[in-house]
């Protein structure tokens, strides 16, 4: 709980605050014991679908939704445990992805020395940081083509960890579309304070 609510709350509110999104689809674990205690949980916008094995799994289930409502147009795929998505990098994403004849992902720059190791911690090499971006989300895709690159990697047992790299596994060069970088995935504790602080409340002008 941040500012009195989950960071799935956040999330959710941020996206369904955005004009361009009509609706989000949440993939949850069928034995999920909290989502249910949520603000979102009866949202007329908000449709909850099972979540998978992976990351692959989860999404699909949520494509496989929008198909049966025939839905096949643009989708974002987005972390949930990215709440301090901005509205503005929203925008950009979309403007710049529907441009694409692949779609987009949100990234940020590489600003940092990047060394490779060994399985032992040591230093193994420092690799050129030029043109390397770090990934982000929401990665924006045309549902039906997303829906195969997924299936794809799926079915050819591929290790993939975001959704750009399924289309990348079929010969497609996804966008890269420079986001903020305070964009982060809360995955450590330590993360929470940070999250804490840009989840304080704002204006609808500081979006």
């Amino acid at each position: 709980m941040l500012h009195g609510k989950t960071i799935l709350e956040h999330t959710v509110e941020k996206l369904l605050s955005h004009p361009a999104i009509s609706e989000v689809v949440i993939a949850v674990s069928a034995e999920d014991e909290y989502f249910s205690e949520t603000t979102i949980a009866n949202h007329p916008l908000v449709t909850r679908v099972a979540g998978g094995k992976e990351r692959c799994d989860s999404v699909l289930n949520a494509l496989d939704y929008l198909k049966q409502q025939d839905y096949q147009e643009w989708v974002l795929v987005h972390d949930a445990a990215r709440p301090n998505v901005s509205h503005e990098d929203i925008t950009t994403l979309i403007e710049q992805g529907c441009k694409h004849q692949v779609g987009a992902i949100l990234a940020a720059k590489v600003r940092d020395t990047m060394k490779r190791s060994s399985p032992a911690n040591e230093i193994k090499g420092t690799i050129d940081r030029v043109n390397l971006w770090h990934a982000l989300t929401p990665q924006m895709f045309r549902c039906y083509p997303l829906q195969q690159a997924l299936q794809s990697a799926l079915n050819n047992h591929s290790q993939v960890t975001d959704e750009a790299s399924c289309m990348e596994l079929i010969g497609l060069s996804p966008l890269l579309v420079e986001g903020r970088s305070d964009n982060f995935k809360v995955t450590q504790p330590e993360d929470l304070a940070l999250a804490e602080f840009y989840l304080r409340p704002t204006t609808k002008e500081q979006l």
